[in-house]
């Protein structure tokens, strides 16, 4: 099995290659992953820009490793139609410092780059961790390498895209893994408001204060030491939504056409 590991972290970041250490035991394994930082680029890529390529030393004896100038979906994509066309069976993004929970899937890096592998019908992963400070990324590690494996044989196939969330908690204190579906709450709508001699500006920063932990949901999950696993696109769309919308749209295709009654 071959397997595409990106990131949105970054080519350095620690997490990418406490990954890569695990993942180069379940397959053959290539990185590709920015080479800075460009965390919150979702799906982003750099229509009709340069991006450059190039190949670096792998932290990770046996896997190759790639430094690419632009987003993680760049990275995503470029692997895999062009420098390794046709040839991966798993794509796996992460792991990231921070988890991405909630409307955040929507603006992740992490997930944008895990969801150019599911738009390519391979079975991709996105792996996060519920901390920002001391983390230990080898149970988030060994969970993705589990899921590689269960690939790797066959359980889960394409489409598939999952979105992992994991505490930052010895593997002792898991209290399980759950599938999830996502909290609805927007992580990215704390405004901070300042001057400079240019006028007033705008950041948007992370609101980390949350309080629709709702069983069920990853949220809940991570904040009661459980690992989230969360199968997108959003499962939230009920049966009875998708029937309700299968009612209307003839009468719209109908007034469309002006054949409305």
């Amino acid at each position: 099995m071959r397997i595409l590991l990106t990131n949105d972290d970054g080519i350095g970041a620690p997490g990418l290659w406490a990954l890569a250490g695990e993942l180069v035991k379940v397959g053959d394994l290539v990185v590709a992953a920015p080479g800075e930082e460009r965390s919150g680029a979702g799906t982003a890529i750099s229509l009709r820009k340069p991006i450059w390529v190039q190949q670096v030393a792998s932290q990770v004896e046996g896997a190759q490793a790639f430094s690419v100038s632009g987003t993680p979906a760049d990275s995503a994509i470029l692997a895999i139609s062009c420098l390794f066309p046709g040839e991966f069976d798993l794509v796996v993004s992460g792991i990231n410092r921070g988890s991405n929970l909630g409307h955040d899937v929507y603006v992740s890096g992490t997930v944008g780059a895990a969801m150019q592998g599911f738009l390519h019908n391979i079975p991709s992963i996105a792996v996060s961790m519920y901390a920002y400070v001391d983390i230990d990324f080898t149970i988030a590690a060994r969970v993705a390498a589990l899921m590689a494996r269960r690939v790797g044989a066959g359980e889960l196939s394409a489409p598939m895209l999952l979105n992992i969330n994991v505490p930052n908690l010895p593997a002792s204190d898991i209290a399980a893994i759950d599938v999830t579906r996502i909290s609805r709450k927007n992580y990215c709508d704390r405004i901070e408001k300042d001057y400079d001699s240019s006028g007033e500006y705008f950041i948007i920063t992370r609101n980390e204060e949350l309080d629709d932990a709702v069983p069920g949901t990853d949220l809940w999950a991570v904040e009661h030491g459980r690992i989230s696993v969360t199968p997108l696109p959003d499962r939230a769309v009920s049966a009875q939504f998708i029937a309700a919308l299968e009612r209307i749209v003839p009468s719209v295709h109908a007034e469309l056409r002006g054949t409305a009654s």
